[in-house]
């Protein structure tokens, strides 16, 4: 194995390592999630690790027989509600950020297209406007002015 391919004491040490930083920036694979969101995840699963622990306990005090396991038991349903209620949390605070910031509003290029047609259309419509005889019983014939062009 030469000193190039990484194995032994002085791998990094040779002439190949120098184009190749300690740190390399690798793209992250999915977008961070936005504050709020992050917020109430973390709060669930903090939750959920604090219900899943009272639970093991539960069970064990069970097992034993001890007089704890009434109290931890109702302890540990309540925490089974709460938990729920958190990952409930994350799942309506993230619907709300879509809602409120997740839409970009940013004309796509068929709306671009469709708003150059219609001003074509625009366009020729006045063009063919132009082109026409005034009438003189028209509603601007008793002011004195025309439409003539």
């Amino acid at each position: 194995m030469s000193s190039d391919e990484g194995g032994g004491v002085g791998a990094g040490l040779g002439a190949g390592s120098a184009g190749r930083g300690l740190w390399v920036e690798e793209p992250a694979r999915r977008r961070r999630m936005p504050d709020s969101v992050r917020t109430s995840a973390v709060r669930a699963v903090l939750i959920v690790a604090v219900t899943l622990t009272q639970a093991t306990i539960t069970f064990f005090l069970t097992l034993t027989g001890s007089w704890l396991s009434l109290p931890m038991g109702l302890g540990a349903i309540a925490g089974t509600i709460v938990a729920t209620w958190g990952v409930l949390d994350v799942w309506i605070t993230r619907q709300t950020w879509n809602q409120r910031y997740g839409v970009l509003s940013e004309p796509s290029s068929t709306a671009r297209s469709r708003r150059k047609e219609a001003r074509r259309a625009a366009r020729a419509a006045r063009e063919a406007s132009a082109g026409r005889i005034p009438r003189e019983d028209g509603p601007l014939a008793a002011s004195g002015r025309s439409s003539a062009r």
